[in-house]
């Protein structure tokens, strides 16, 4: 029994140091990662509806960009993703339509910088404040994604832990966050700025 006892307390260590519980942690850190990723999407298109009644009452003549976010809006929550089933595809799908849910926003940033009431009014300043922290949120949530799939990755791939990973788990290395084509053929650009 002693001798037993003694080869696990030899052993563990050696288990340890070789990915055999932080391949399945990082693997849950992963997944957890792109739960608040979605969760911040969510609080997103929950504020949207908001900022739009606010705009269409200041700018009705523009409802050709009302009506691209209330699209984009419903394509984005349209497609829901679970964390620990996600596949590649799905991951690059989902991305694409919350891409666009933020380009449509940009472009309803712009319709709003022609109307000084808008700008002027309280409803609108606090809606808006309330979307830039969204979108800091998002992206906060998106570094620390990339950056649990970086160590995920570095578990899976690099020895010693990819050796118990290869035995043991079977893991792939995962897809590292990306933005679809169109959104990153727009951010590629230099912004244009005009006085």
């Amino acid at each position: 029994m002693k001798s037993m006892l003694l080869i696990v307390l030899m052993v563990f260590p050696f288990l340890v140091g070789c990915g055999i519980q932080s391949i399945p942690q990082a693997k849950n850190d992963t997944e957890a990662a792109l739960a608040e990723v979605n969760n911040q999407y969510k609080r997103r298109a929950d504020l949207i509806p908001n900022l739009v009644n606010v705009v269409k009452g200041y700018a009705s003549h523009e409802q050709q960009t009302l009506t691209a976010v209330t699209e984009a809006r419903a394509k984005a929550t349209a497609i829901t993703i679970d964390p620990s089933k996600a596949t590649p595809e799905q991951l690059a799908k989902y991305q694409e339509a919350q891409g666009s849910l933020s380009q449509a926003l940009g472009r309803l940033m712009m319709v709003t910088e022609q109307y000084p009431n808008l700008k002027a009014d309280a409803n609108f300043r606090d809606l808006q404040a309330q979307l830039e922290g969204t979108e800091n949120r998002i992206t906060i949530a998106r570094q620390r994604y990339i950056e649990t799939i970086n160590i995920f990755n570095k578990l899976v791939t690099v020895p010693p832990t990819s050796w118990t990973n290869a035995i043991m788990y079977h893991n792939e290395k995962l897809p590292q966050w990306d933005m679809g084509a169109e959104e990153k053929a727009k951010a590629e650009q230099a912004p244009e700025v005009k006085f």
